[in-house]
Formats: structure tokens, C-alpha cells, sequence
């Protein structure tokens, strides 16, 4: 944490931002505990190349100005000024003896004085920011504080200061998020519920969507699971998993229709615009969560056909499992434009680092009728009918419904088969999604309520507030 603090939840907020901005700001914090403030844009970004453009500019008008004969100081009065503004919202209201300080250091008449009669001494003043600075700072920005005092060019140091100071700015705003985590989660609560009744005083019809999903969901609990058929390259994973605690007994509850429906979300057509109302905000989420369970699916599914031909010498080390993770996945970024071509790319390249580690530590290598066969499995695996893909995509779906029930931890200690070796991923998968679903309910709940009273009959509907899954 900083040294010192300030700023409250308006400092986090801002009074600028517009009621949605504001929402989603909510929202994810609400949603996200380890939420964390960045203003950083990729350096690739058109905006991000406007920015640099325009800063380099700056810089270099400040130089010349400095370099001038007699120096001009108007730039650099400018930038003391914003400075100052930074140092004093990094003190808390106790600090009166530093706030007393900087405001006679950096005492802009004066200043604006010295420099008129070219005697501001930019250096000096720089020199006690940096001191300033080192007294304020988080530790973890003593080192990029100790890196400015070794700068003799006045212009860089000056930008080296400006940049750790943000970077200070960012920290208080961490800090303060943290510190006020508990209420700012209820705030949004409070907050997205009462956004959502505005709109929905407005419009009535607002939760039809909702309404539908919640409706598809009860009907999907009555209909039995799909099941993969028996083909040669599922033996190892085509028996049922021993995993019950998410299967769903009869009767129907609230809580399973609504856990239902949240998973039935990483399976939305995207054609189908009848999204539900209460999720539009995490929509974005979803597709996330839905593009990284489909990531796991056929990483997954490379491992197992990839295991069975190499046996557990090679398995049961960590670092060459995670070195076929690392080559699957950077081969997969391509997978939803151009399947056939990437999982072509990961056959082959799956295929050499077997033959490779099998023959470097002196074993057997693969024969070329086994090379040519666990090709031609990954291959298949592109399909999106291939049954080992098929039959990881619903144990995935069963771990995550298990985690609605038990929560992660619980989840992970009976693993479906197949699952095994992408358990770190599968956990952050799992708790990014109890998160959403979590927060989501906190502030709609009521509305699922009512819902859910009429979708369920009076003997099944006793439970009649929904519980956070």
C-alpha cells in the first residue's frame, strides 16, 4: 500500500463520468475483487501512437524552451504546477506539516516570480520532487524513484518524474479501491439495481429476454444430457464421470434453473439477439469466458489423444506438459477463423516434441504408422463432432456447474476425467465465472425471484428466493 493515501470513492469514480461509464465501472468492481485501475494504452494502439506522438512534442518543445537564450519557463511552470497538485493528493489529512511544505516549495507567484527574473532553478526544484517522491511512493516504486536520481538531463528528468507520479496516482487509486472494497461491492449492488428499476419503470418489457432464458433453462433440466458415442479415440474418456454433485435431482429448485442459465450463457448463439436484460453489462465477460473454455476444450483434448500415445513417462513431467500447453496455445489463436490449418499446426509440432523427448531420453520413438496416427487424431479434433472433443466440452461444462454448487476448491478435488492436466487453468476459469454469476445475482436476484415462481410449480417452488449458486 502507499505510504500515505487520499481520494475516496469520487477520486475513484470521477465526477466526469457518465451514468454508464459509471455502471460498468461499478460493475466490475463489484464483480472483480482483485479489480485494479490501469490508464496504460497499448503502445500499438492508434490511440496510444496519438498520445506518444503528442507527449514526444511537448517534451521537445519544453527542451527548446529550456535551451533558449534567455530559458523560457512557461512550459515548465506548468508541469511544477500539475506536479505540486499530484504530490499534495498523495497526503492524508493528517500531514499538515508536508502539505505546509510543499505549498511554500512549490508556491507558484513565487515561482512564476523567479522565473520572470530568470532565476528558477529547475534542477533544485526537481531534486526535492524526487525527495518528495521517495518519502510518498508505495515501496514497490522505490526503485523506479532511485533510477530518476541518477538522470542529469533536466527535460528527462522531469518526464521520469511526471511518469512515476502517474504511476504513484494509480497506486493511491489501488489502495483506496482496496480499503473500500466492502462498501464499493455494496454500492454497486445498490447501485446497478436501482439503474435497472429506472429503465425498467420506463419499460416494463424489459426483462422478456430474461424472462425466455430463465424459461429455456427449466426446460433444459428436464431433458436429459447429449451423449458421446463409443468410438476408438474416446475409450479413455467416454465413461461417465463420478462427479454428482451437480447432476440435477428431481424436484426443480430456483437456484438449478438459474445455474442452468448461466451456463447455457458460454453456449449463446450469437445470432440470438434475445439476450437476457440483467446479463447485457457482462455480455462482453461471457464471450471471454466462452472463448477461453473453448480454448481449454482443445487443449485439453490435444493432451489426452497426445498422453495416450506417449504413455506417462512423458506426462508425468510438469515442465513437458506445460511446454505442449505453451505450443498448443500460441498455435490455437487462429483456431476460430481457420481450425483445419491450426490444429495442423499443432499436430505436427505436437507430434515432433514427442518423437523429440521420447528419443532424448532414450526411449522408444514414435513409429511412423503411431506418428501418422496421432496426426491424423489431433486432425480431427477440429471437428466440432470429434467425440473426444465432444466429451471434454461437457465435462468442462459439468466442472464449472459443479463449482456453482460446491465452489472451486471442492470442484477441483474430484475432477471428470481428461481434466487433469489443465487444472490451473480450469481453476481460474471456474472462479473467474463464480465471480460474475455471483455478483450478477446480488443485484437481480429479486427479479429471478419472481420470475422463477412462475416457471416452477407451487410444490417445487418452495424455495422461493434465489440463493447465490
Amino acid at each position: 500500500a502507499p505510504r500515505s493515501g487520499g481520494g475516496g470513492v469520487l477520486s475513484v469514480i470521477g465526477l466526469t463520468e457518465t451514468v454508464n461509464e459509471v455502471s460498468k465501472l461499478s460493475n466490475e468492481i463489484g464483480m472483480n475483487h482483485d479489480y485494479m485501475e490501469e490508464k496504460v494504452l497499448p503502445p500499438s494502439s492508434l490511440e496510444g501512437k496519438v498520445k506518444e506522438t503528442m507527449h514526444n512534442a511537448f517534451w521537445d518543445h519544453l527542451k527548446e524552451q529550456l535551451s533558449a537564450t534567455p530559458p523560457d519557463f512557461s512550459c515548465a511552470l506548468e508541469l511544477l504546477k500539475e506536479i505540486k497538485e499530484i504530490l499534495l493528493s498523495l497526503l492524508l489529512p493528517r500531514q499538515n506539516r508536508l502539505r505546509i511544505e510543499i505549498e511554500e516549495t512549490l508556491d507558484m507567484d513565487l515561482l512564476k516570480e523567479k522565473a520572470e527574473h530568470g532565476a528558477l532553478k529547475v534542477p533544485s526544484l526537481s531534486k526535492y520532487v524526487l525527495n518528495m517522491m521517495a518519502l510518498l511512493c508505495a515501496p514497490v516504486r522505490d526503485e523506479a524513484v532511485q533510477k530518476l536520481e541518477n538522470i542529469t538531463d533536466p527535460v528527462w528528468l522531469l518526464r521520469g518524474i511526471f511518469q512515476v507520479l502517474g504511476l504513484m496516482k494509480m497506486d493511491m487509486v489501488n489502495y483506496t479501491i482496496q480499503s473500500l472494497q466492502p462498501h464499493l461491492q455494496e454500492h454497486s449492488i445498490q447501485y446497478e439495481r436501482a439503474k435497472f428499476q429506472e429503465l425498467l419503470n420506463k419499460q416494463p418489457s424489459l426483462l422478456n429476454h430474461t424472462t425466455k432464458w430463465l424459461t429455456q433453462a427449466a426446460a433444459d433440466l428436464t431433458t436429459s444430457p447429449p451423449t458421446c458415442p463409443d468410438t476408438s479415440d474416446s475409450s479413455s474418456v467416454a465413461s461417465p464421470s463420478p462427479n454428482e454433485a451437480a447432476k440435477n435431482p428431481e424436484p426443480l429448485s430456483p437456484t438449478m434453473v438459474l445455474s442452468q442459465g448461466f451456463l447455457n450463457l458460454l453456449l449463446w448463439d450469437p445470432e440470438n439477439e434475445e439476450f437476457p436484460e440483467t446479463l447485457l453489462m457482462d455480455r462482453t465477460r461471457l464471450q471471454e469466458l466462452e472463448s477461453q473454455l473453448h480454448q481449454l476444450t482443445i487443449m485439453a483434448s490435444v493432451l489426452l489423444v497426445s498422453s495416450s500415445f506417449s504413455g506417462s513417462v512423458l506426462f508425468g513431467s510438469p515442465q513437458f506438459v506445460d511446454k505442449l500447453k505453451r505450443i498448443t496455445k500460441s498455435l490455437l489463436e487462429d483456431f476460430q477463423s481457420r481450425p483445419e490449418e491450426a490444429i495442423l499446426s499443432v499436430s505436427e509440432q505436437v507430434s515432433q516434441e514427442i518423437h523429440q523427448s521420447l528419443k532424448n531420453m532414450g526411449l522408444a520413438a514414435l513409429s511412423s504408422d503411431n506418428a501418422t496416427s496421432l496426426m491424423g487424431q489431433l486432425q480431427n479434433i477440429a471437428k466440432k463432432e470429434n467425440c473426444v472433443r465432444s466429451v471434454i466440452d461437457q465435462r468442462i461444462h459439468l466442472f464449472l456447474k459443479c463449482c456453482l454448487v460446491l465452489g472451486v476448491q471442492r470442484s477441483l478435488l474430484d475432477l471428470p476425467g481428461g481434466l487433469t492436466l489443465i487444472e490451473a487453468e480450469l481453476a481460474e476459469l471456474g472462479q473467474k465465472f463464480i465471480n460474475l454469476t455471483h455478483h450478477n445475482q446480488e443485484v437481480f436476484g429479486p427479479y429471478y425471484t419472481e420470475i422463477l415462481k412462475t416457471l416452477i410449480s407451487p410444490p417445487q417452488a418452495l424455495e422461493t428466493k434465489v440463493e447465490s449458486v
